[in-house]
């Protein structure tokens, strides 16, 4: 960022240089005046710019998805929890229905009716969650992601 200020002030310097050279009496109070405007921007120059305390390019790498993890079941600690993953896609056809799901690291796991993710189940798809079933204590309860990330538990669905 630096280097694009100095070469800011150089440019503005010479294309205020040849835009007055016509000019012999005022000539030498713009020099005075690029030399009054360049000394101003190296001063700011030489002044420490902030930098973030985070990454912007790292995207959300840091925060996926630990925030709504299910501390009193344990969950966090299950690789194949629902809670380590993010719905990436659903794709329903007459015959068949598949969702994909993308873990932190960026790989893809395509599940279809049916199929378990760790503990639990698939078992329907709507236009933008997947249910999953996860049965404890012969109890059945119902786990639903959404493509905004949002994991909820309930007793039906």
């Amino acid at each position: 960022m630096n280097s694009f200020k100095k070469i800011l002030v150089i440019f503005i310097f010479f294309s205020l240089c040849s835009a007055y050279a016509d000019n012999h009496d005022k000539n030498s109070e713009l020099i005075e005046q690029v030399k009054e405007v360049t000394e101003n921007l190296e001063n700011n120059l030489t002044e420490e710019e902030d930098v973030p305390l985070n990454d912007p390019f790292a995207g959300n790498e840091g925060t996926s998805g630990n925030a709504s993890i299910n501390l009193e079941t344990g969950e966090e600690r299950d690789e194949m929890s629902l809670y380590n993953f993010k719905l990436s896609g659903i794709i329903s056809g007459q015959d068949n229905s598949y969702i994909s799901l993308n873990n932190s690291s960026g790989e893809v796991l395509n599940l279809t009716l049916g199929q378990y993710l760790g503990k639990i189940k698939l078992i329907d798809l709507r236009l933008t969650e997947a249910i999953f079933e996860k049965e404890k204590d012969q109890e059945k309860n119902f786990m639903i992601i959404d493509f905004n990330q949002q994991i909820r538990e309930s007793d039906e669905y």
